[in-house]
């Protein structure tokens, strides 16, 4: 008879974590490779924001793509900026530009997308796509 093999797992400790907050601030990195021209895709399934009209919640994938030129987003600063939206009232178009603007003031990109599309609201699904250059 086989004796079953058992995980032995470390205990995490979580307190000692410190709890993520929602972030304005965009970190970098150098862009590894600047002399090609590749793209980068980022797919935020997750984004909420605030109907400014209503204050219900709103819903969107936003979608991110671009090409770097000097430096790249890091992802954790991303997650908390997006998530900096979560209690603010916006309407879909102001917020996926304010995203495409904050991303191309501390990216400077050769190019870039972003795509804010939103949840069903009142019976009607809306897309917002905003370019850079």
């Amino acid at each position: 008879m086989k004796r079953k093999k058992t995980l032995s797992v470390a205990p995490v400790d979580l307190a000692s974590r410190r709890a993520a907050a929602p972030s304005r601030k965009l970190e970098t990195f150098p862009n590894p490779t600047p002399t090609r021209g590749y793209e980068i895709r980022f797919e935020c399934p997750e984004f909420t924001c605030v109907c400014p009209m209503t204050g219900q919640p709103d819903f969107a994938t936003i979608r991110i793509a671009y090409t770097p030129d000097r430096l790249c987003v890091e992802l954790k600063s991303l997650k908390l900026y997006l998530w900096s939206f979560r209690n603010e009232g916006a309407f879909h178009e102001a917020v996926t530009n304010r995203i495409l603007d904050d991303l191309v003031e501390a990216l400077q990109p050769r190019k870039m997308e972003v795509t804010g599309d939103f949840l069903v609201r009142g019976g009607i699904h809306t897309v917002v796509v905003a370019r850079h250059p």
